[in-house]
Formats: structure tokens, sequence, C-alpha cells
């Protein structure tokens, strides 16, 4: 390989690698459209001008058709008349105007496929832009999806992480609150409960109270009299109050522990 064409290949790619990133696919899809709009209007022009030349060239035909249908009655007429000299000419003229309308009949031929050919072509032409009309909005929405998406990516990469931290420290802020808060109810039913704990200690000491005062102490007079029997009875008491102090002492004890 020489050195030109090496040199030539690398000004080549570097051109179309401008060229590449200078393109704007909507800018290129709106050129493209306008483009084959123009083609088509020129092939429409193309096929107006085929249709004229294909008419001119019918008329043509049929003018020398008519001739030869002319002639053919004049040498017809003159040798009716006897003249064969003059049927002779008109044969003559007849023979001139059919070999023209053969020509213009194969010119024709030949015209009418061109005039079908250029009529197909603008009609697949015509399909065509439709189409790309179509797929150019398409193309026009995947573009603008493309960019609003490329636009959020470099939103979202560029944001600032200032202000990310800042928001991190706050969301801190409220979730320690809310830690402090819950902590405050908790101690508050504590202190709830405490002070019912209190109540039912009271409700102990009322109990313990009211019981002291059904129960006879020692030491405590009676001021019901006492039957002789009883009498007796209460001179053996000594002897068994020993036991029932004992059991009142750890009855009290118990009292007083609650």
């Amino acid at each position: 390989m020489g050195l030109f064409d090496r040199v030539k290949r690398v000004v080549s790619s570097n051109l179309n690698d401008l060229v590449s990133k200078a393109e704007d696919p909507e800018k290129i899809l709106e050129q493209s459209i306008l483009e084959m709009q123009e083609d088509m209007v020129q092939l429409r022009q193309g096929v107006a001008q085929a249709i004229a030349a294909q008419k001119r060239t019918e008329k043509q035909y049929n003018d020398a058709a008519n001739e030869v249908k002319k002639w053919q009655r004049n040498a017809q007429l003159a040798l009716q008349k006897g003249d064969e000299n003059l049927a002779r000419q008109a044969l003559e003229r007849k023979k001139t105007f059919g070999e023209t309308s053969t020509t213009l009949k194969a010119t024709l031929e030949q015209q009418n496929a061109q005039v079908e050919g250029l009529k197909r072509n603008l009609i697949q032409l015509e399909s065509k832009i439709s189409e790309a009309k179509t797929k150019k909005e398409m193309l026009k929405a995947r573009i603008t999806a493309a960019k609003a998406q490329e636009q959020l990516g470099s939103m979202v990469k560029g944001m600032n992480t200032s202000a990310m931290a800042a928001f991190e420290r706050m969301e801190e802020k409220v979730m320690m609150q809310e830690a402090r808060a819950q902590s405050v109810t908790e101690l508050a039913g504590s202190a709830l409960e405490s002070q019912f704990a209190q109540l039912e200690s009271s409700d102990v000491d009322d109990e313990l109270a009211a019981l002291k005062s059904q129960m006879s102490l020692p030491g405590t007079e009676t001021n019901q009299p006492q039957c002789p029997q009883q009498a007796t009875n209460n001179q053996s008491v000594p002897q068994t109050q020993e036991p029932v102090d004992a059991e009142l002492d750890a009855l009290r004890k118990k009292l007083d522990q609650l």
C-alpha cells in the first residue's frame, strides 16, 4: 500500500467522522423527505410529459389510419369512374400513410408501456414518501425521548452532592426526633405505672389497718362481759398465748414487707 493511499484513507475517515458527528437526525429526516418530494415532483412532470407525447402520437396514428381509409375510398371511387391512373395515385398515397400508421403504432405501443411504468413508479414513490413521513414522526418521537433520557441521566450524574448530604442529615435529624418522642412516651408510661403501683401499696396499707382493727392484739382490753366459762378458759390463755403471739408477729412482718 502506497503512502498516498494511506493518507487518502486517513483523510477520508476523518472527514466521514466529522460529517457523522455533524449530522442531526431530525434535520436529516426532514431533508430526506424534501428530497423525495422533489423527486416525486420531477417524476410527475416526466409522467405528464410522457402522457402528452403518448396523446400526440395517438392522434398522429389515428390521423394516419383515417388517411389510409380515405385514400382507400378514393382509389375505389377512381376505379368506379374508370380512371385507373388516378386510382393508382390514390393507392400510392394510401401506402405512404399506411407505413406512417405502422410506425406510429409501434411508437404508440412503446409510449404506452413507458407511461404505465412511470405511473407505477410514481405510485410506489408516493407510497414510500407516505411511509417515510409516518416513520419520520415515529423516529422524531424516539429521538425526543432519547434526548430527554440523556438529559435526565446527565442531571442525575451531575446532581449536587452537598445538597444530597444536607438532605440525608435532615432525614437523620427527623429520625432522632422521632426516637426521642418515642422514649418520652415510654417514660411517661413508666411513671403512670409507678403511680398505679403506689396506689396498690396504699390499698395494702389500708387493708392492713383494717385487719389490725378487726384482730384482738395482746394487751388489748375488751369491754364485753365474760361468762364464767370464758373466765375459766381465760385463766388457761397464758399457757397457749405464746404460739399465737408468734404467729401474729409473723403476720405483722409479712404485712410490713408488702
